[in-house]
């Protein structure tokens, strides 16, 4: 366990220097190569910045220099020389052998007309993709230590860009990141490389004049100047009223068992774990030992569970909080404390855990918000604060993070940090006995922790509460709001759904995918081979197409979705009206609404990559189902699925493809002796290329049932017809509604 201290305020007992693991043994240091590794990749990463921050700086000279008056004035007085130089300044300026591209730093006018012209011409600054370079450098660095970031999808996207030298690929997928708020998956696999992000966030930021860059602390933000008086229309003139909102809640009687009547720093932690589950906060009064009524406001993290969007504290919340001050949250925990009516000038401490700790901290920076009222201390658990700085130098700062925790990565400080410890810093760095991540990054741990790895900490934060240790006398908790942003999915994915019991638990229907990705490769097939997979009934016939049936290999890459992320591989059939079967009533389907539709696909197996999955896949739609593990990337135009278990492989290339119908379809199994039918509707853009370009292998030991029934198609080394691909898209399946046939 490390610390980095400065001054130690004068009831506060200065920390010892210790380090240890969880079993109290010395911890295990990385080779010296491996160790060796890791710093000059760091090392080069902060050099290979600074570059870029110099470039940026010449830019903005530059770019200051070429539309300033005087050399305007003097282009029209003496053309022949003025504007030679203005020419050679902007060609030094816009030229791809130049400082280049769209960077142009003139917050308005001709300025940004040019930087808009530099992005058509497909181009990018020079800083940007020198800092392009530097991610490179900090990714591998945290690579050393973390090799199985690799296998996570949204790092698998961007390693892509950045080691095959594709630097503006890479520059706008970051800049895409930064600016999409519905980008929330793709965040997530980048979860452990934000603090290196941060470091290059301004340098591909099209527009440096931004103030949300992260560089600099929120000090001058524009808020009321009284966040006590005028709670109403004064009190928030300045404030966007759709971003964040908080309502006075009532705790349950269960909750007010658990809420802790004395003031701890434990006790403070088992709040925040106690309102963790629905987006609230907690303020509390408490009397301390000298007699003085003071505040402490309590933040949980991110709130758990399923996708959400009616509450700041998820995934893009987070984002926000960290690349820049003025978030949803931190507005939201403004407004409840100015209908809580705590007193100007009152003493406050701020508790927060992961995103918590951010907006907090947020909170913190604001020289408004402190000279109303008095923060004397700030506690962060498991959240990257160390590149922030609160607007008190007085405010005792103490942050507590897991070396194991990806949140916070390594003290929350990536190579190239610009800033120094806070001179009045308390943090504990230390190596917990749970590893796998989310595990050690739960409140639940850190409070276990605390109390059993790293006491000492504890003692020492409680040491310096000790003004806020006594009881507490008024307790309110409110439930953030933020309204700025549809719930996800909108319109499409807000429908009403119902809670059906399964084995693994209740779930939702329709269940509902936020994003996935998906290649349907489809196969002419001999029609008897595909009647002999199908069920022993006479009225269940494949869909004919001349002679030949048509079989559909579906690969699924589910990323968010109801039932958790996982991978899906389906085998089916189009089969004929269950009652009335006609020749070519596929054709006619085409044209129908999925809901009036006779025909279908009947799935013959499936493998899934989650254990929900495959309770919901068997249970409600009827579907033979196995858990497998499977890695698939269907993002690009070149995808694999890759299943070692099931001994089934599919690479290729798709080519140029035309737009085609949403992919909306019915899906048809069985369950006992009936039909279930399961309605599938789609949205997201659907393209239809040819098949060439595709290849599926199977291997000799190949699994069953998948592999046999594959072979008996003849289709385990064929070539498929046609390929329906869509990248990126938006599905719900409904409940499978049980057939009398």
């Amino acid at each position: 366990m490390s610390h980095r201290r400065g001054r130690t305020p004068p009831n506060v007992v200065e920390p010892r220097e210790r380090r240890m693991r969880a079993d109290g043994r010395a911890p295990i240091r990385p080779g010296p190569d491996e160790q060796d590794a890791r710093e000059l990749l760091r090392r080069c990463a902060r050099d290979v910045v600074e570059v870029a921050e110099g470039i940026r700086e010449v830019s903005a000279r530059t770019s200051a220099v070429l539309f300033a008056p005087a050399l305007t004035a003097s282009a029209r007085r003496r053309p022949r020389t003025g504007l030679a130089a203005q020419w050679a300044l902007l060609r030094a300026l816009t030229n791809k052998q130049g400082l280049g591209g769209s960077a142009i730093t003139v917050p308005k006018g001709i300025g940004h007309v040019l930087g808009a012209a530099g992005e058509v011409l497909g181009r990018e600054s020079l800083a940007a993709l020198v800092a392009v370079t530097s991610l490179r450098l900090r990714i591998a660095a945290v690579l050393v230590d973390h090799p199985e970031f690799e296998r996570d999808p949204g790092m698998r996207r961007l390693l892509a860009a950045v080691t095959a030298d594709r630097d503006l690929e890479t520059v706008r997928a970051l800049r895409g990141l930064f600016k999409d708020q519905g980008a929330q998956r793709a965040l997530s696999g980048l979860a452990p490389l934000m603090p290196e992000l941060l470091a290059i966030r301004a340098l591909v930021d099209e527009d440096p004049m931004n103030d949300e860059t992260g560089w600099a602390p929120a000090a001058g933000r524009e808020l009321p100047a009284d966040p006590v008086q005028g709670t109403s229309a004064s009190r928030l003139a300045g404030m966007d009223q759709g971003e964040g909102a908080a309502e006075a809640v009532d705790l349950t009687e269960q909750e007010k068992q658990t809420i802790a009547a004395e003031g701890s720093f434990l006790g403070f932690l088992r709040n925040i774990e106690t309102l963790s589950a629905d987006g609230r906060i907690l303020v509390q009064n408490v009397r301390g030992p000298d007699g003085v009524v003071r505040y402490v406001v309590q933040a949980p993290g991110m709130a758990p569970g399923r996708p959400r969007n009616d509450c700041p504290q998820d995934f893009v919340g987070a984002w926000r909080n960290l690349v820049t001050a003025d978030s949803p949250y931190t507005r939201s925990i403004l407004l409840a404390l100015a209908d809580y009516g705590i007193p100007r000038g009152a003493e406050l401490a701020l508790i927060g855990y992961s995103e918590g700790g951010i907006a907090l901290m947020n909170l913190a920076q604001d020289e408004e918000f402190c000279r109303a009222y008095r923060i004397t201390h700030l506690v962060a658990v498991g959240s990257p604060v160390d590149n922030k700085l609160p607007a008190d130098p007085r405010t005792w700062v103490a942050g507590i993070t897991n070396q194991h925790d990806m949140v916070p990565v390594s003290d929350g400080r990536g190579a190239g940090s610009h800033f120094d410890p806070h001179p009045n810093r308390y943090e504990v760095d230390y190596t917990g006995p749970s590893h796998e991540f989310p595990l050690c990054h739960m409140l639940r741990e850190y409070i276990e922790h605390l109390r059993t790895v790293v006491p000492e900490a504890r003692k020492d934060i409680d040491e310096a509460l000790t003004p806020y240790r006594g009881p507490v006398v008024r307790t309110q908790a409110y439930r953030l709001k933020d309204r700025a942003h549809p719930p996800e999915g909108y319109p499409f994915l807000t429908l009403p759904t119902t809670s059906v019991p399964t084995t693994a638990g209740p779930v939702d229907v329709p269940v509902r995918y936020y994003d996935s990705s998906a290649a349907h490769l489809c196969f002419p097939v001999d029609a008897e081979a595909a009647r002999s997979l199908l069920p022993g009934v006479t009225w269940m016939m494949p869909s004919r197409l001349g002679r030949r049936a048509l079989a559909v290999l579906s690969l699924y890459e589910h990323r968010c979705s109801t039932i958790g992320p996982y991978a899906e591989i389906a085998l089916s059939v189009l089969v004929d009206d269950l009652w009335r079967p006609r020749p070519y009533d596929i054709a006619a389907d085409l044209l129908r609404r999925v809901d009036l539709r006779r025909t279908g696909r009947y799935v013959l197996s499936l493998a899934v990559g989650s254990e929900e999955a495959r309770v919901v896949a068997e249970e409600i739609w009827g579907q033979p189902a196995v858990r497998t593990s499977a890695e698939a990337d269907l993002m690009g135009p070149g995808f694999a699925v890759r299943a070692p278990e099931l001994g089934l492989a599919v690479e290729g290339h798709l080519g140029p493809g035309i737009r085609f119908r949403e992919a909306d379809r019915v899906l048809y199994g069985r369950r006992g002796e009936s039909t279930v039918r399961t309605l599938v509707r789609a949205h997201g853009k659907l393209r239809l290329h040819t098949g060439s370009g595709v290849r599926l292998r199977l291997e000799t030991a190949a699994a069953e049932p998948m592999a046999g029934q594959l072979r008996r198609l003849g289709i385990d080394s064929a070539r498929p017809l046609f390929v329906l691909s869509c990248p990126q898209f938006m599905v719900h399946r409904s409940a499978g509604a049980v057939l009398p046939r």
